[in-house]
């Protein structure tokens, strides 16, 4: 092959399809969609679900139970296998530091701490929630762990 005798290989190029130009073309009168009907009218579409008329099934059917999706909570996880290389002892482990460090991605979404990994210097752990493991080895290396009182619990009830 030379620079000058470049194509396409056979069968790439494809010219397009178009329907709906008059008898001659082949595809003109009803343009391929048929005879009559709801499909062959221009906006002819339905919705996900429509069962031509019948009652849907998701109608059909009684709305049962609970979903706790639209008040779930959602926690950036960070182990604490994560914090050694990034952190120096006695330095304060927030939701901001570990942002500006590369661990969160978002710092105004709540944090949970994980205990994957071993941790050798003191640190002092101040995130939304962290687990009973990564507490237990924070403080086993001498930090302390810091998490703010859990909102929405009433202590006088």
């Amino acid at each position: 092959m030379t620079d000058f005798n470049l194509h396409a290989p056979e069968g790439a190029k494809k010219r397009k399809h178009i329907v709906g130009r008059g008898d001659g073309s082949g595809w003109g009168g009803t343009a391929g969609r048929g005879n009559k009907g709801q499909q062959s009218r221009s906006g002819g579409k339905t919705y996900p679900g429509f069962e031509g008329g019948q009652m849907p099934l998701y109608r059909r059917l009684p709305h049962r139970g609970f979903s706790n999706y639209p008040f779930r909570k959602e926690y950036q996880i960070v182990n604490i296998r994560d914090l050694e290389g990034k952190f120096q002892a006695g330095d304060t482990v927030d939701t901001v530091s570990l942002f500006m460090k590369g661990l969160v991605r978002k710092p105004e979404l709540p944090v949970k701490l994980l205990g994957e990994g071993q941790i050798e210097i003191a640190l002092t752990i101040s995130v939304d929630a962290v687990s009973s493991s990564a507490k237990t080895k924070i403080e086993a290396a001498g930090g302390k762990v810091e998490v703010p009182a859990a909102t929405g619990s009433s202590a006088d009830a």
